[in-house]
C-alpha cells in the first residue's frame, strides 16, 4: 500500500521557488531544497523525479503566481502604457513574497543562457516569445508605428525588461523608477 503525502505540493513547491529564485538552479542543492520544503530527499524524488524536476515546477508556480499581472497586461488596451504598468508590477512581484530579487525568469534565462540543458532553456524561451509577443500587440495599438518599428521597439522592451530585473537586485526604488520612465520616454 502507498503512503500517503503528508506535504501539499503547492506549497512545497512554492518554498522550492523562492530558493531558486534567492540562489539560482546550479548554487540550490537537493539538500537544501529537503530543508526549504520540509520534506526528504526520497519524497522529492518520488513527486518530482529529480532537481530539475522541482525547477520545472517552480516556474510553472511563479508563471501562475504571476498569471494576474500577464492578464491585466494583455486585456487592457492602452497600448504602450499597458507595458509600461507592467514594467512597474514585474519589479513588485520579487518584493511581495520575501527577499527575492530581479525575475525569476530573467535570472533563470541569465543563469541558462549557456547551459545545455535543453528543457530548461525551452520553457524559458516560450516566455520569453510570448512575452514579446504581448509586447507587439501593444505596440500595434499605435497606428502610427510600422512593422519594423513595432519588431525593434518589442525587441528593445524585452531586453529592457532583462535589464530592469537585473537593476531591481541591486539599485535604489527611485534608481528604478528613473530607469522605468526613461526606458518609455520616447516609445
Amino acid at each position: 500500500m502507498a503512503r500517503q503525502k503528508e506535504y501539499i505540493e503547492d506549497e512545497v513547491i512554492e518554498k522550492a521557488m523562492r530558493l531558486f529564485w534567492r540562489n539560482g538552479y546550479e548554487n540550490t542543492s537537493v539538500r537544501m531544497l529537503e530543508k526549504e520544503m520540509g520534506i526528504n530527499q526520497f519524497s522529492i524524488y518520488a513527486s518530482f523525479g529529480n532537481k530539475q524536476g522541482v525547477f520545472l515546477e517552480s516556474l510553472k508556480c511563479y508563471k501562475k503566481n504571476t498569471k494576474e499581472m500577464f492578464e491585466n497586461l494583455i486585456k487592457s488596451n492602452n497600448g504602450v502604457e499597458d507595458i509600461k504598468e507592467f514594467f512597474y508590477n514585474s519589479v513588485k512581484v520579487s518584493g511581495f513574497r520575501g527577499n527575492q530579487k530581479g525575475c525569476f525568469v530573467t535570472n533563470t534565462y541569465n543563469e541558462f543562457a549557456e547551459s545545455e540543458d535543453v528543457v530548461i532553456k525551452e520553457q524559458i524561451a516560450s516566455f520569453m516569445n510570448n512575452l514579446k509577443e504581448i509586447f507587439i500587440e501593444k505596440l500595434k495599438m499605435d497606428p502610427t508605428k510600422d512593422e519594423e518599428t513595432i519588431l525593434k521597439q518589442a525587441n528593445y522592451l524585452v531586453l529592457a525588461k532583462h535589464g530592469l530585473a537585473a537593476a531591481s537586485r541591486v539599485n535604489t526604488e527611485q534608481e528604478i523608477k528613473d530607469y522605468i520612465e526613461m526606458t518609455f520616454k520616447n516609445l
